[in-house]
């Protein structure tokens, strides 16, 4: 499972742990060295170069501890205020400025100095770790981005090649040849398409497109990808920003569009598949496998299980093209990884998390197949693995190279900026607000960016 929106869950990692990081370690035995993760495909992946690290330095345990995303990062803190925390862990950048400002992070840059540690191994991420300081406080361990998903079948019966998807264009007024094929892909309870005469938009058999309404304040499996084709930003600096541009003319066209899809019926309506807390209650990989969409974004982290639904065969797409036919962006995520302040073993666990930075070690873990590496050569290792069961990352790979991916923005008081930012844009997909809520979203975030 992938970390991307946890602030609504965790919103308590925010709180007043500064100046607790630096006197405990009581995790760490001598020669232990704990890991933690929130990713249990991950845990097990990593396992392969614990043992490889443990045989190369004899007497030295490294201990791999997964936990579920529910409580990882409350356990997390928990830690940092007992003197409990580990060794070191993976991190996500959206908790990553909380936790440089209390403290809790040791900074690496000594560490690479001395190592002669090459960060430019890393095809993505490293500056995601650099805090206000200027210090490095993070090693990139993986990237993730967004293609799009669909049902060969479906799209072959609808009278479309693989190629039709791959060249989608897309624009805010009217759609393009995406909103072209949202509408020829959704089918009515009386086999009538979307765009065909008496079609019944409250009778849906399979929808066009997978949700692209969100509440997330970043998009990034939904709206992103598209809006991002127009040249809009995230935000007034690509890190540490002052304000969301959440008031630019093209966003707010946008979210209009998208709000569109749902009012003609060609996506879900919003929250129709998820439980009141806005957890999915239909992933997906189900929406896809049991024919309730014919195509969606979603994350690269869900390749493997996409592959895998029985009876459907799956084709991957790139996401869609601007409207001048030429720009594609899509937003990447890295996770990273961390060492705590208060570690007793600052060296051994350096020499641990520099392992698992080494292009030994994430081919390794890569082959795996089940998430992808930072570093290129191990991203081939573990195209390689998948392709040998019969996934191609080929989209994925070509994003990379042709520069089509951008990182996420690394800003402060995350947890606070989702919980304003969320229920705002639910309320706006669900009607119950227009277009008027964007200037009070763009406001928002920047009196919660300005604060300390």
């Amino acid at each position: 499972m992938r970390i991307r929106n946890l602030f609504a869950i965790a919103a308590a990692v925010a709180l007043a742990t500064a100046g607790c990081g630096s006197g405990g370690g009581g995790a760490s035995g001598a020669k232990t060295i704990n890991w933690w993760t929130w990713d249990d495909k991950q845990a097990q992946a990593y396992q392969t170069c614990a043992t490889t690290f443990e045989k190369a330095n004899p007497g030295v345990t490294v201990k791999i501890s997964q936990y579920d995303v529910q409580d990882y990062f409350t356990k997390l803190t928990s830690g940092f205020v007992s003197g409990n925390a580990p060794d070191a862990f993976q991190n996500s950048v959206q908790y990553f400025p909380t936790y440089a400002s209390q403290g809790q992070l040791k900074p690496l840059d000594d560490f690479i100095a001395k190592n002669r540690f090459d960060l430019s191994r890393f095809s993505v991420g490293v500056n995601s770790w650099k805090y206000t300081d200027g210090k490095q406080y993070g090693l990139p361990l993986d990237w993730a981005a967004t293609a799009i998903y669909y049902n060969k079948d479906m799209l072959a019966k609808a009278g479309y090649t693989a190629k039709d998807v791959e060249s989608l264009t897309w624009n805010p007024d009217n759609g393009g040849a995406f909103d072209k094929m949202a509408a020829h892909l959704t089918v009515d309870t009386k086999g009538r398409r979307g765009d065909q005469p008496g079609f019944d938009k409250s009778r849906i058999a399979t929808y066009g497109t997978g949700l692209l309404n969100t509440g997330d304040y970043i998009g990034q499996t939904t709206w992103s990808s598209f809006v991002s084709t127009l040249g809009w930003k995230m935000s007034d600096k690509d890190n540490w920003p002052t304000r969301f541009n959440y008031d630019d003319p093209r966003f707010v066209k946008s979210m209009g569009y998208f709000r569109s899809l749902a009012d003609r019926g060609f996506e879900p309506k919003f929250g129709q598949f998820t439980s009141g807390n806005g957890q999915a209650i239909i992933s997906d990989i189900d929406l896809l496998g049991s024919g309730k969409v014919a195509m969606e974004t979603s994350g690269s982290w869900n390749v493997a299980s996409f592959a895998k639904l029985p009876k459907v065969k799956v084709g991957i797409a790139p996401t869609v093209l601007g409207p001048d036919g030429k720009t594609r962006k899509v937003l990447s995520n890295s996770n990273g990884n961390n060492i705590w302040a208060g570690t007793k073993n600052p060296d051994l666990t350096w020499k641990w998390v520099s392992y698992m930075g080494s292009d030994a070690c994430q081919t390794m873990a890569g082959k795996s197949g089940t998430f992808f590496p930072s570093i290129p050569a191990s991203m081939d290792a573990s195209a390689q693995a998948l392709a040998g069961q019969g996934v191609d990352l080929s989209v994925f790979i070509q994003m990379m190279k042709r520069g089509e991916l951008y990182p996420n923005v690394v800003h402060t008081n995350g947890a606070a900026i989702e919980a304003a930012i969320k229920p705002q844009l639910e309320a706006y997909f669900s009607h119950q607000r227009n277009d008027d809520v964007f200037p009070g979203l763009a406001q928002k975030s920047q009196q919660l960016l300005a604060k300390k």
